[in-house]
């Protein structure tokens, strides 16, 4: 095989001139993290939501729910990203869609359709994870928040949420770690995120090899934080006689 490796690359100056390749890469790291953060903070809490009113007895309420979970659960998220960023601008009513375009700089664009893009469609995935944490749990429990003198939205945020949240840890965790792979696919609206700057260093340096490796790297690194973390939050969680607790 003739490919010379040159793991070097990573040290010596960037085309820029204000930084090394490695500089990019972190970057990169950087701004995947700040993505996948800021949209799972709003899948968790939009997700929660919809989970919610996908369980409650008013046939409007959980209708819309399941309508919102079908559209962005099942529209590929290539297409959603295309939607969020070149169409809805465009359709935005009283000038928003035009200040978007033109009061925001690129990358400002780029990183806010991605982040709305990313939360919506893991949020429809979330939602159904805390619909199955609520439907799993006994009748009993809503019924006792109920006769205790709660109402139903103290029930829920007092009784069942707690619980639930509970038992869908692990699936959480799933969730929680799609989102940091799917934040890649940002790359195709121009973000320079992990994924696109492995992508920007082959092209200025030829080092297909060494710069993917790292990318992979650092995703790996990403995802043995991620589980770390979530195993604790799991342990402390453990609900003797559900999921495994004693």
């Amino acid at each position: 095989m003739g490919y010379h490796w040159n793991w070097g690359i990573f040290l010596t100056p960037a085309a820029s001139g204000d930084s090394t390749y490695l500089g990019w890469m972190l970057a990169g790291l950087q701004t995947t993290v700040a993505l996948s953060l800021s949209a799972w903070i709003i899948a968790l809490l939009l997700g929660s939501l919809m989970g919610v009113l996908r369980t409650v007895p008013g046939r409007w309420l959980s209708g819309m729910a399941s309508a919102y979970v079908e559209i962005f659960r099942n529209i590929p998220l290539l297409v959603q990203l295309f939607i969020w960023y070149f169409v809805l601008p465009e359709l935005l009513p009283f000038g928003i869609g035009e200040a978007f375009k033109q009061k925001l700089d690129p990358v400002t664009q780029q990183f806010t359709a991605a982040m709305v893009c990313l939360a919506f469609f893991t949020s429809a995935r979330v939602c159904e994870q805390v619909r199955a944490g609520i439907g799993a749990l006994p009748p009993g429990q809503k019924n006792a928040g109920l006769a205790l003198g709660f109402t139903l939205p103290q029930t829920y945020r007092y009784v069942l949420l707690p619980m639930a949240f509970r038992l869908v840890v692990p699936p959480l965790t799933s969730e929680f770690l799609n989102i940091f792979k799917n934040s890649a696919v940002c790359s195709t609206i121009g973000l320079l995120e992990l994924a696109a700057q492995g992508r920007q260093l082959v092209d200025y340096t030829a080092q297909p090899y060494e710069s993917f490796i790292a990318v992979t790297l650092l995703y790996l690194i990403i995802n043995v934080v991620v589980m770390s973390l979530m195993r604790v939050v799991e342990a402390h969680s453990r609900v003797p006689g559900y999921l495994g607790g004693k």
